[in-house]
């Protein structure tokens, strides 16, 4: 059994594997926490995000790279999965490969990359603590 088996919560990890949106959480210079939704995909290992360099949560990952995804389980809104970890990696995107296979992933059929695309990277973040209801 993986280390990643062991840390899941059982019957979560679907929810990893789903193309949901999760609400993924750092922390400010100023200690405050933000929160926003976000597109992401699970390798197997590390959740990936697809981002900009522009933006205050590339901001705040610079200052403080903890970070936090929750995932609600739309068949029954009261069960959840919280991942928490560390950014580990920026990817450079700058064609913006990556955003546009998420935004397949999320039904939204297109080639056409973001219009942001130089800015674009991905965001790697390790899973070390897990909950869920």
């Amino acid at each position: 059994m993986s280390e990643l088996s062991r840390i899941l919560p059982a019957g979560r990890r679907h929810l990893l594997e789903k193309p949901l949106y999760g609400h993924l959480g750092t922390v400010r210079p100023d200690g405050t926490v933000q929160v926003n939704p976000m597109w992401f995909e699970f390798d197997g290992e590390h959740v990936r995000f697809t981002h900009t360099t522009k933006r205050q949560k590339y901001r705040n990952l610079q200052h403080n790279p903890s970070m936090a995804l929750s995932i609600v389980d739309p068949d029954q809104p009261t069960r959840y999965l919280e991942v928490a970890g560390r950014l580990v990696e920026i990817v450079p995107d700058p064609d913006g490969a990556f955003y546009v296979r998420l935004q397949n992933r999320y039904g939204n059929a297109s080639t056409n990359p973001p219009g942001d695309k130089a800015d674009r990277v991905i965001l790697v973040m390790s899973i070390e603590r897990a909950t869920g209801q």
